[in-house]
């Protein structure tokens, strides 16, 4: 943790957009992890546009296809240093 530097810009970002970031940077498309998670394109775009819940199973499986923790997905906004220090 060192080497770790805050990022000097924060943003905002929601469960879906957290999905999509991560979707995209992996230059996957909805339909590529649709086929790598079982889970329907259709439902895909409507957790990335806040339509349904991700909820924690398949925040699971998300996360195993994007290569990522499903905290990451779930909780996209948490700040450890700050949870840290209260």
């Amino acid at each position: 943790m060192k080497d770790y530097k805050k990022a000097k810009r924060n943003i905002e970002v929601t469960v879906g957009e957290s999905v999509r970031i991560l979707r995209e940077l992996q230059e996957l498309s909805q339909n590529d992890l649709a086929e790598l998670t079982g889970i329907p394109q259709s439902t895909i775009s409507a957790i990335e546009n806040n339509r349904v819940q991700l909820g924690v199973e398949r925040a699971k499986v998300l996360a195993r296809a994007l290569s990522c923790h499903p905290a990451v997905l779930v909780f996209p906004g948490w700040d450890v240093e700050q949870e840290s220090a209260a």
